[in-house]
């Protein structure tokens, strides 16, 4: 039996199977950034996972960067993802929001009174991001000042409250894919001469500031926390991956986590790296349990969990195309397609209209 059909326990909460639907971006919330209908079904399309770990969403106006992205700063978005969270739990599911603040990976007409995006440093983002108005450059960012940061930090810990309130089971610190935490934590983006700079230790500080901050509000059993060590995506790189989050995971073991969730995608895979992979070190150095994620199937995904590399498997794609992945994998059935051109922003199409294997055998 392929182990990503067990039982399997993550801090305080029990999944009945072992595959976690990862955090995917899909722009479908309102302007002002409350889940909606749509959202709803969606994610109980979905509800058959092991855990879902909701799309990442705004900590704060501050926090922003991303067309029709979710918040969870203010009482409106609470309630909209109440209404996700009430459906996900009638349907049997597990879900976690993923905490968001994009940094540099913004752009002043996402930023209160048109301000400068923050960041550890002045250094911008080369290349182009998307606004309402069309693409434009990243801009310099503000470097953060020491002052600012226990603010930020507070940002955390106040959405980590408001998604108690919205009935999540618990939350995920995001600190990968080139936004604030990994800002902080790699030394292409953090150039601070300050105690959040320099040393790997220093580097480190924000995010374990954020996720002492986050376990204080929920129990730790209800936090985890991702990472992409190897990651390029917005323009990232460090001169040493292996020593900084290394250092990070096993500094993270003090907290008691529900889990560590680290993105590296396998070779072959549209996002891979070059560099040698640092997943199997932090498995070694994290105690709790460990997910992996990028670009793993049914076969690959038994794989390492049979082989210690992992406890679960998260599955991006394959989750957006096909909302009874679990079944799908179970049976060995053939998966649908995925729509690109529908990955982000629009309606329903490539959204919630990928028919399970139900719905297709109707339709013939």
């Amino acid at each position: 039996m392929n182990p990503l059909y067990t039982p399997f326990q993550i801090g305080e909460v029990a999944l009945p199977n072992r595959l976690v639907m990862a955090p995917l971006t899909r722009g479908r919330a309102s302007r002002d950034r409350v889940p909606n209908e749509m959202m709803v079904e969606y994610y109980t399309q979905r509800a058959g996972a092991g855990l879902i770990i909701n799309e990442a969403t705004i900590i704060s106006e501050q926090a922003a960067g991303w067309v029709y992205a979710p918040g969870i700063y203010n009482a409106a978005q609470v309630q909209g993802w109440l209404k996700v969270t009430k459906s996900v739990h009638a349907a049997g599911g597990r879900i976690f929001l993923q905490l968001w603040h994009m940094g540099r990976a913004s752009h002043p007409d996402f930023q209160p009174d048109g301000a400068l995006p923050v960041a550890p440093s002045a250094i911008a983002i080369r290349g182009e991001t998307h606004t309402y108005e069309g693409k434009k450059p990243y801009p310099v960012p503000r470097a953060l000042e020491i002052g600012e940061i226990g603010g930020v930090v507070e940002d955390y810990a106040r959405a980590t409250r408001l998604a108690r309130e919205a009935g999540f089971d618990g939350v995920e610190i995001h600190a990968a894919n080139g936004y604030l935490i990994d800002q902080f934590l790699r030394d292409c983006s953090n150039h601070r001469t300050d105690q959040y700079g320099g040393a790997v230790e220093n580097r480190a500080r924000f995010l374990l500031e954020v996720t002492r901050a986050v376990t204080n509000t929920w129990s730790a059993g209800r936090v985890g926390v991702r990472l992409s060590p190897t990651g390029a995506f917005n323009d990232m790189e460090d001169a040493a991956p292996a020593e900084v989050f290394g250092y990070a995971a096993e500094q993270l073991n003090a907290f008691g986590l529900a889990y560590l969730h680290v993105s590296e995608p396998l070779p072959g895979h549209p996002l891979a790296s070059n560099l040698p992979p640092v997943a199997p070190l932090l498995r070694q150095k994290f105690k709790g349990p460990f997910i992996l994620n990028g670009g793993y199937d049914a076969a690959l995904g038994g794989a390492a969990i049979a082989s210690g590399a992992a406890d679960l498997i998260s599955f991006g794609v394959p989750f957006l195309a096909n909302p009874d992945l679990v079944e799908r994998f179970r049976t060995g059935a053939a998966l649908n397609a995925p729509d690109f051109s529908t990955f982000y922003f629009g309606g329903a199409e490539g959204y919630t209209d990928y028919p399970t294997l139900e719905e297709a055998s109707a339709r013939r």
